[in-house]
């Protein structure tokens, strides 16, 4: 059973150390055990948490938005409204 430092970890699951850490503050995946030698306490993550974590991290939302997204959201109108039409001008005889 091999043990991997949250820094291995996060390069064997292709995301940054600081979007790990991130991660496990906000509950999103859950922290690995620690390992304490003499004042630094370490995450210890074993293969199984990587590979759970793995699933885990599809399902994980960013949370993120741009401004075209939020822009993209404003101009969609609300499932089952009425589509406005555009209005026909009359013929000039």
């Amino acid at each position: 059973m091999s043990l991997y430092s949250t820094t291995q970890a996060a390069k064997l699951l292709g995301i940054g150390v600081k979007t790990l850490s991130r991660y496990i503050a906000d509950k999103k995946v859950p922290a690995p055990q620690f390992l304490d030698s003499g004042k630094i306490t370490h995450h210890v993550w074993t293969e199984e948490q990587i590979e759970h974590v793995r699933q885990l991290l599809p399902k994980i939302a960013n949370g993120r938005k741009t401004r075209y997204s939020k822009l993209r959201e404003k101009q969609k109108p609300p499932a089952g409204a009425p589509v406005p039409h555009k209005t026909r001008k009359k013929k000039k005889t």
